[in-house]
């Protein structure tokens, strides 16, 4: 193998393929990225069994093909010495004795390759009919779900999101026993069998730190037992959780007591303050009161000092409502929200935090109550 190619261009797709390696894995060969050169271009691929990407950059992204081939090189290595070298052309010649010789005009390197044969053989066939929506929205998705995913081991099917897809409408859910969110969007296709997978809210953001802000299209397409995700031109795979995620349809109900619509960043604002007085012991815990058309967010460590914030609101009635929660699990959901105004709704002191945006139910947040009234 050997090929002349601009050092820009490697870079960005080495980018890619150093997400699919896992720097804890104790086997060498899943240390590696697998660099494949024909004639119509260089392949690059990476797998730690967990996930696996491979991605391409075409001939006419090169600058000489000389002869065609396939190494498999430590990915760390290659990965920083190409990205120390100057903005320039870069020879990568395989030699005799499984090694590479990297040049430029000042620099070279000489590294030691594994055994091309020993690379896993990465199955990333497509199906017929796979899922369509822009990368915008998917990335977006994962933004506004992926922080109520599980950080515990114990249940590992909580460590992902849960993707179910029913006709035309897909849900995506994610929670850890604590909190919950939920967003819905239709799509532009229906399928003919419900789909319910559950993927690692790791592997999604390792895929999202690779996505485009934009309405370029990415594909799914969804296997019994992995994912592979498509788009431009790189193919990424995912196992997915064995288990059966837990039903969460009937956690958030139709009616609610009170509703509360207050400025999410008055609301943000506020709560980031009183969380200053606040302790993980603790859970971070703060209280929120509403008097009238007011509510008071308050915290308080006694060894400490006390802090009050006052924000004025609407109610749909003339109910109060005193409750606490965490002040970390509730700045995580606002986060989430796009809109300028929230709501918030409650069925008594005891029961599930509900936030939202008030013109739409496609994203609903979910916090439970901390008992210290």
């Amino acid at each position: 193998m050997k090929v002349e190619i601009k050092q820009e261009i490697l870079m960005e797709h080495l980018n890619y393929a150093i997400k699919g390696i896992s720097t804890k894995n104790i086997i060498p060969i899943l240390n590696c990225i697998k660099f494949e050169l024909t004639s119509e271009g260089l392949y690059l691929m990476s797998t730690d069994n967990d996930i696996a990407i491979k991605t391409f950059i075409p001939s006419s992204d090169i600058e000489k093909i000389e002869k065609a081939g396939e190494i498999v090189v430590s990915g760390r290595y290659i990965y920083d010495i190409i990205k120390k070298l100057p903005n320039t052309i870069i020879t990568i010649e395989e030699l005799v004795d499984n090694k590479i010789y990297i040049t430029t005009n000042n620099s070279s390197f000489h590294l030691n390759c594994n055994r091309a044969d020993e690379f896993p053989i990465l199955d990333l066939s497509e199906n017929k009919n796979p899922i369509k929506l822009s990368q915008k929205v998917f990335k977006n998705i994962i933004r506004q779900t992926s922080f109520a995913t599980s950080q515990q081991e114990s249940r590992p099917i909580l460590t992902g999101i849960n993707i179910k897809i029913e006709k035309n409408m897909m849900e995506c859910t994610a929670t850890d026993s604590y909190r919950l969110a939920t967003k819905k969007v239709q799509l532009n296709q229906e399928v003919e069998e419900t789909i319910n997978i559950t993927i690692p809210t790791r592997n999604l953001n390792e895929l999202v730190k690779i996505l485009n802000n934009d309405e370029e299209e990415i594909e799914l397409h969804i296997f019994n037992n992995k994912v592979i995700f498509k788009f431009e031109t790189i193919i990424m795979m995912s196992r997915l959780l064995n288990g059966t995620y837990p039903d969460t349809s009937k956690l958030i109900p139709d009616i609610f007591e009170l509703h509360i619509n207050v400025n999410l960043s008055s609301f943000f604002d506020a709560i980031d303050r009183a969380s200053l007085l606040t302790n993980e012991a603790d859970k971070n815990t703060i209280k929120l009161e509403s008097k009238g058309n007011q509510i008071i967010v308050s915290s308080n460590i006694p060894e400490i000092g006390y802090v009050e914030e006052k924000i004025d609101v609407t109610k749909n009635n003339d109910k109060e409502i005193k409750i606490a929660f965490s002040s970390k699990y509730m700045m995580d959901a606002l986060k989430s929200l796009e809109s300028e105004e929230i709501v918030l709704l409650f069925n008594g002191d005891i029961k599930p935090i509900i936030i939202k945006n008030p013109e739409s139910d496609d994203l609903k947040q979910l916090i439970l109550p901390i008992r210290t009234y």
